[in-house]
């Protein structure tokens, strides 16, 4: 009986690459998700959230709006549009909803802007009637942590919001991307 010679075993090794969770410092960190997507929402959270629920005479689209609000972090801004279209209403019912907050300033409309970042308007006040409103709108803002540009506009006076000293007519404009990582709450 003739054996026949064995080969010398080969061992293979097999790696297998795991994406990192961190972000290396050349890829962009996306900003329109939420910043945690299971949110342990912090106290005075939890009060707005209740303060929404249990309110006696608010429709279910002004709570949703309401409660939708709540997940815009402090210093960054949305749309009408962005909230209509996350919540499958119009920009008008936003804006209605928006003038009708009984909750503001802690149920945060001051963050929700027009579709170009221009300020639309605040605490029930337009562009033509409420330019002290608007200002404060703007200095809430700023005061989160949202840069502002000054747009001069001659050609579009129905967006006119005032005039800058030596600026010339024009409006506030935000800088930066709109919000849409809007979280259930």
């Amino acid at each position: 009986m003739t054996t026949k010679p064995q080969e010398p075993q080969q061992h293979t090794t097999t790696t297998t690459l795991i994406p990192s969770t961190t972000p290396s410092p050349s890829t962009p960190t996306p900003t329109n998700k939420p910043p945690n997507p299971n949110p342990n929402p912090n106290p005075k959270t939890l009060k707005q959230i209740h303060r929404i629920k249990s309110h006696p005479t608010l429709t279910p689209h002004r709570r949703r709006v309401y409660l939708t609000l709540l997940s815009i972090p402090a210093g960054r801004w949305t749309t009408y549009t962005a909230l209509a279209k996350h919540l499958n209403s119009s920009a008008r019912a936003i804006g209605t909803a928006m003038r009708t907050n009984p909750f503001a300033p802690d149920v945060p409309c001051h963050r929700v802007l027009s579709a170009d970042g221009g300020l639309g308007g605040y605490m029930g006040a337009g562009p033509a009637s409420g330019h002290a409103n608007l200002e404060r709108k703007r200095l809430m803002l700023e005061e989160e942590g949202v840069g502002f540009e000054w747009v001069v506009s001659s050609k579009d006076r129905s967006k006119i919001c005032g005039s800058r000293a030596g600026g010339g007519e024009g409006r506030w404009r935000a800088k930066g991307e709109c919000f849409v990582g809007f979280s259930s709450l």
